[in-house]
């Protein structure tokens, strides 16, 4: 089937070749940092987890989110989802890949990712982390490439792939709750002590996935013959509805512990985020720039009227996408290392090399869910777009 991602318009080539640029610039900017070091960075000694490991952070939810379409479809037959279920499964195996491209440049010599192979440390969370996501991907490549080989023959897989999607389903909310722990368990940070981090992930990442994957079935339309299903798309809204709220919800049930405990420590990363403290506040803007995407994307989505037009839904969707993406993807990271366990305040900021690493490394994700998806919907397009379970 890798055939199929050779064949395409001007249009899918030019994305391509934009993608391979961008990779280019990254390529570049990586060789750099490894020359020099990671001083080419915005980290320091007090802000020691940047732009890289909140990528990192945030990509994990979006690669868990796939479960949202597996679940239903497999486990409840709800055959709106048999178009969809195998864009949410090819979108997490790019995420993944992501991830763990981001801990590869976070490494500084990639030599010491062997490490964690050679020396594993069993007490260590981010061991397990890497064996999570590891699985998970391999999980999520041989389900979808069985189960769109069995459709494009116009067969229901095979038996023995059901004990795997079942597995997924259960493997998908152990990855982010994994990466949850890494944070959780660091007692010395406040911001991130909390006994609901895992929820507050597992929620952000429910949201963010699904409205990424409306975005993505409303282009997969646009560009394409093949129609995920307005049904589908809908069901999808719902879904990013109820988790932003609940996500929303968490946030606020962190803001009341940490302010009405009147607990210094629990409160000086939210006053820092939102607000500035001792006069450094460069994150503020940002920070309420996420606050305003997410009270309007709620106040899109809780109406059912607003959200049946799809081109409202799809700007709530990237609201909601972008408004997760910072709350999760930068500000919770750096946030928890501001200030430091001595009340000290160090600021960090991603530089130019550090931006442009993570957008090649972005760009190597999206050039593999284009091909990915280019494979899938030229399968779609030829078996009418049902998948047989």
């Amino acid at each position: 089937m890798l055939e199929k991602a050779l064949k395409g318009g001007r249009t899918y080539w030019t994305w391509v070749a934009a993608l391979l640029a961008v990779i280019g610039i990254g390529i570049a900017c990586y060789i750099y940092q490894f020359f020099v070091g990671l001083g080419v960075t915005g980290m320091s000694r007090d802000v020691s987890w940047g732009f890289y490991i909140a990528q990192f952070t945030f990509l994990v939810g979006v690669a868990a989110s796939g479960v949202m379409v597996v679940l239903p479809f497999y486990l409840h037959d709800y055959k709106a989802f048999g178009k969809i279920t195998i864009l949410g499964e090819f979108l997490a195996i790019p995420a993944v890949l992501m991830c763990m491209l981001f801990i590869f440049v976070d490494m500084g010599q990639p030599l010491r990712v062997l490490n964690v192979l050679l020396h594993p440390t069993f007490n260590s969370v981010m061991f397990y982390d890497m064996c999570v996501l590891a699985g998970y991907l391999v999980l999520n490549i041989l389900v979808g490439w069985t189960s769109l080989g069995a459709e494009r023959k116009g067969i229901a897989p095979p038996k023995w792939v059901r004990p795997f999607v079942i597995l997924s389903i259960v493997w998908a909310p152990s990855i982010h709750t994994v990466t949850a722990f890494l944070y959780a368990g660091l007692p010395g940070r406040h911001f991130w002590l909390s006994a609901i981090m895992a929820a507050r992930f597992l929620s952000s990442a429910f949201a963010a996935g699904p409205a990424l994957l409306i975005i993505l079935a409303l282009i997969v339309r646009r560009y394409s013959t093949f129609d995920p299903g307005k049904e589908a798309i809908q069901t999808l809204g719902k879904i990013v509805t109820y988790f932003m709220l609940t996500s929303c919800f968490f946030l606020g049930l962190e803001f009341f512990t940490a302010f009405y405990s009147g607990i210094p420590g629990h409160m000086q990363s939210f006053i820092y985020l939102y607000k500035g403290l001792e006069g450094h506040h460069q994150l503020v803007p940002l920070m309420w720039f996420s606050t305003i995407l997410a009270v309007v994307a709620i106040g899109i989505l809780v109406f059912p009227f607003l959200r049946r037009n799809e081109m409202i839904l799809a700007f709530a969707a990237a609201c909601v996408f972008i408004s997760l993406w910072i709350d999760k993807g930068f500000g919770l990271i750096v946030g928890g290392f501001v200030p430091n366990p001595f009340e000290g305040i160090t600021e960090y900021w991603p530089t130019t090399p550090e931006f442009l690493i993570a957008a090649g490394v972005w760009a190597i994700g999206f050039l593999v869910l284009t091909i990915l998806y280019k494979i899938a919907i030229s399968v779609k397009e030829e078996s009418g777009g049902e998948a047989i379970h």
